[in-house]
């Protein structure tokens, strides 16, 4: 199949903005992307592609800001290689865990070796968020526990988190292509324990869980907070990342007004990946 391959930059450039744009943009066929500094990277295919439903997305958000875009065609011969070669290359992270593609046979062997399908560059663990996410299940135990992942994107977590030993794994995303592609990525890597639901906070019930992660943008973060800290268990870890160095006060100050101890953070190019603790 033949891609399309749309650069997009912002001006000016807002982060929240590129999310919005992503997730409009997947509902009208792009099924992959790429962030940059100043936008992102989007793909669709050829057929799938219709230029009056792009321009209304982007159109939507003209009074305040432009848009500068570029389009470029990627034969199907050359999709695999592409992502292979520019975007997706075979990540080791803490010496302990590989992630790849499907189509990668070239890779470092590792105690976990998790394949995901990149239909979605968000969540194969090149970006900032995930690795430190991924840092956080490596340093911790997963024996047993009841794991919950919200904004999953591929899943990657709660597969590592099965693979480590996790009891029962749910992934929550909002977006169709996540859930999508998590339950994918669960057959991929033989995972039997991980039920993935499409929606948001609401759909937390009565189950409770001794594990939360909880990648998504800091207003998500603020807003269902105490959503989390209701379903976590006592002595529960709840680790949070998708926001930067100066919203961490923020962070903090709710999460210490809900009863949760700081259990530290980690950084990565001004991202940022905190643990807290349920007392």
């Amino acid at each position: 199949m033949d891609y399309y391959k749309i650069t997009i930059e912002i001006t000016p450039f807002e982060e929240w903005l590129r999310d919005v744009l992503v997730a409009q943009l997947a509902e009208i066929g792009f099924d992959s992307f790429v962030e940059t500094g100043t936008g992102t990277e989007a793909f669709i295919q050829v057929n799938s592609f219709m230029e009056a439903d792009f321009e209304f997305v982007l159109d939507s958000f003209q009074d305040d800001f432009s848009f500068s875009t570029k389009k470029e065609l990627i034969k199907s011969q050359n999709w695999n290689e592409e992502w292979e070669k520019n975007y997706f290359k075979p990540l080791v992270i803490n010496n302990e865990c590989v992630i790849r593609a499907p189509f990668h046979t070239d890779f470092p062997k590792a105690k976990y070796e998790i394949i995901i399908e990149p239909n979605m560059a968000f969540g194969t663990g090149n970006h900032e968020t995930t690795s430190m996410m991924v840092e956080t299940i490596l340093e911790n135990n997963m024996e047993n526990k009841n794991v919950l992942d919200m904004g999953c994107g591929t899943g990657i977590l709660g597969i590592l988190a099965s693979m480590k030993g996790a009891k029962k794994v749910t992934a929550i995303d909002i977006d169709e292509w996540s859930f999508n592609g998590s339950n994918e990525n669960a057959a991929l890597n033989n995972i039997k324990n991980m039920l993935v639901k499409q929606g948001d906070a609401g759909l937390l019930g009565n189950e409770k869980y001794d594990i939360i992660f909880a990648n998504i943008h800091k207003n998500v973060l603020l807003s269902d907070m105490e959503a989390y800290c209701n379903v976590l268990n006592s002595n529960g870890l709840l680790v949070m990342s998708g926001f930067y160095t100066e919203d961490i006060p923020e962070i903090k100050t709710k999460a210490e007004n809900l009863g949760l101890k700081d259990s530290g953070f980690k950084t990565k190019n001004n991202w940022v990946a905190y643990a807290f603790r349920k007392l």
